[in-house]
């Protein structure tokens, strides 16, 4: 349970709600994320105004999160090339982590079959911010078509992200990391 006395019932639903979504699903009843963060019904619908406010804000809070570790990631090292494929090395022992549960974008669009509902446009924004990250480490090492290349690189960072969410510890990371280089070194 999220007992930090210090916290506010905004702050604990928020923990308890990133933590519950990240390991359950986002399709979580909000009666276990109620009681996980140990408040009434109506700080929800006070602080955000229900579930989808709850879904939309736990993904903004999360993004942040994420790509300060993508930031991190990159920070290993001094040249772009090496920067981007050692973020893959990062994404191999984060998908070896016993407590990875995959992509929280890609399982949040698969919980939400509305295509309007609000998550859908925050997981959208992550990624297009994942790709500019991408693009401007491209683009430091003068590549020929960082568009391209950075696409190719995100699909097979979420493809990392997907597979090792399987289990049985194939290191798809490092595989992955292997093609970025061909896609890198592609002109």
């Amino acid at each position: 349970m999220v007992r930090d006395p210090a916290a506010g019932p905004r702050e604990r639903l928020l923990k308890a709600a990133q933590e519950l979504f990240y390991t359950q699903g986002a399709s979580v009843g909000i009666g276990a994320v109620l009681q996980e963060a140990n408040v009434a019904r109506r700080s929800l619908y006070e602080h955000f105004g229900g579930k989808d406010g709850l879904v939309t804000e736990v993904l903004r809070r999360a993004s942040e999160e994420d790509l300060a570790w993508y930031e991190s990631a990159l920070a290993g090292a001094t040249e772009p090339r090496e920067r981007l494929l050692g973020l893959f090395g990062h994404l191999d022992e984060l998908v070896s982590d016993e407590g990875f549960r995959g992509c929280r974008y890609f399982a949040t669009d698969l919980a939400f079959a509305e295509p309007d509902h609000p998550a859908h446009a925050e997981t959208e924004i992550f990624r297009r911010r994942l790709h500019d990250l991408l693009v401007r480490e491209l683009e430091a090492m003068n590549h020929p078509h960082p568009e391209r290349t950075a696409e190719q690189l995100h699909l097979l960072i979420e493809g990392a992200l997907v597979r090792g969410a399987g289990g049985g510890r194939q290191h798809p990371a490092l595989a992955a990391r292997d093609l970025a280089a061909i896609a890198i070194d592609s002109r």
